[in-house]
């Protein structure tokens, strides 16, 4: 994969077209890895290796960041420092590649902190409002301040277990001690998901960030997260056992508040972003129920929602671009002035709320079967989840596109044709992907 990008980094002059099929090229080279050899795993080197589960982030980080580029071609045709912005993209797609093909967990520590660069420069860079610089503060605040709880916990597992692989065997300390020490390795990855209450940066930054930005921020970087979770939860079973009943109540009990949150929003990305939060909390709630189905449901969700919220982010870059502003009371009307669109908004918007036949519904019933599982009680507020779910996302397409159009919007905006590619490639593994979910839910 590297030995395809480094080449790119080394022109001396980027080519958007060229860094495109490279990407594209990449993701076809990662597919058979993950269609034939969907039950192996592969060690790389001694710090690097590809298993069923790493292989559809891999194919996710090249496929999306190809998508990106697409989305942000108004940086080319603009000249705002677009080689600067091929730079910051193609070093971003390298740290996110590396770091979920590692099984150090120090490596993947370095990588997991090292992808915060390449997005804040971008948030700072080529964001919209004076607000990024509050905005790039959150990011950084968050995300550090829980990491290096993990670090001090990272030295002291290899202190004990002289080795800190994803791929060591269960560490049992005295009892308070591994509580302790399982929440602290799992403090960086929540926030990152991130869980209600440590969410507040997600957004913020969405708001403020470019929409390549938007875009791997929902696609990739919340996922690093999970992964993790996942990763560490063969290291420490305590963090399931005695912590699991905290955690899904507190993202049970958060997905119900941002979901009234979306149902009050003005910003059609912050709308977006908040449904991220919901959709999170589903996922940490299936991860920490400890089950089969938990576990594996919440990697369909990762792959489901990260090609779901990305295509929202570029169909509302979209809209940004013909009306300037992202106020869902000053973009009316759009079923008229972009039929075309307006049909990718309803298709993409069906499955943000999980309608079939689509993969979010796929790893939604598996999520939900996983926490019915520890509690029935738990289905009062998962059927409270799922209608407010609803609500918004119908909310979020009537809101735009019905009603007379405003006189704010372009008349002449036109939709280009990269727009329909955009929608086109996020929408066909999203709707494929359920007839070959196999490959997705078998990495155990």
């Amino acid at each position: 994969m590297l030995k395809l990008i480094f080449p790119i980094l080394l022109m001396p002059k980027f080519s958007w077209k060229y860094t495109n099929l490279m990407l594209l090229l990449m993701t076809l080279g990662l597919i058979p890895q993950f269609y034939f050899n969907f039950l192996q795993m592969k060690m790389l080197s001694n710090m690097m290796y590809i298993d069923s589960m790493s292989s559809p982030m891999l194919i996710l980080t090249a496929w999306t960041s190809s998508l990106m580029l697409l989305a942000s071609m108004n940086i080319s045709m603009k000249k705002m420092m677009k080689n600067q912005f091929l730079i910051i993209l193609s070093a971003l797609t390298i740290i996110l590649l590396i770091a979920f093909s590692t099984n150090n967990m120090m490596l993947y520590y370095i990588f997991f902190e090292a992808s915060l660069i390449p997005t804040l420069v971008m948030i700072l860079t080529w964001g919209y409002q004076p607000e990024r610089l509050q905005a790039s503060m959150y990011l950084i605040m968050y995300t550090v301040t829980a990491s290096l709880p993990f670090l001090m916990s990272l030295m002291l597992v290899n202190y004990y277990k002289h080795t800190i692989s994803f791929l060591l065997s269960p560490l049992y300390l005295s009892n308070h001690f591994s509580t302790v020490l399982a929440l602290f390795l799992s403090l960086a990855f929540l926030v990152k998901m991130p869980l209600y209450i440590s969410h507040l940066w997600l957004p913020k930054a969405h708001v403020e960030a470019p929409v390549a930005g938007s875009m791997v921020l929902a696609a990739i970087l919340l996922k690093l997260g999970s992964y993790g979770i996942l990763r560490m939860a063969t290291m420490t079973p305590v963090m399931f056992i005695k912590l699991n009943i905290i955690f899904i109540s507190i993202s049970l009990c958060g997905a119900i508040i941002t979901a009234l949150i979306c149902m009050r929003q003005q910003d059609m990305k912050s709308l977006i972003a908040y449904s991220s939060v919901g959709h999170m909390a589903l996922m940490i709630g299936g991860i920490f129920s400890s089950s089969k189905w938990g576990w594996e449901g919440s990697v369909s969700m990762m792959i489901a929602h990260g090609l779901s919220s990305s295509c929202l982010f570029s169909l509302a870059n979209m809209n940004y671009e013909s009306t300037n502003s992202r106020s869902m009371f000053l973009t009316k009307g759009l079923l008229f002035l972009f039929p075309t669109m307006s049909m990718w908004w309803f298709i993409m918007s069906a499955a943000n709320m999980a309608a079939p036949p689509t993969l979010n519904l796929l790893s939604e019933i598996m999520l939900l079967t996983s926490m019915l599982m520890m509690s029935f009680y738990n289905s009062i507020m998962l059927g409270i989840i799922g209608f407010l779910a609803a609500a918004y996302s119908l909310f979020l397409y009537t809101s735009l596109h019905h009603s007379n159009p405003m006189v704010t919007s372009n008349p002449l905006f036109t939709t280009a044709p990269r727009h329909l590619i955009i929608s086109l490639y996020h929408f066909t593994p999203l709707y494929l992907f359920i007839l070959m979910s196999v490959n997705i839910t078998s990495w155990l």
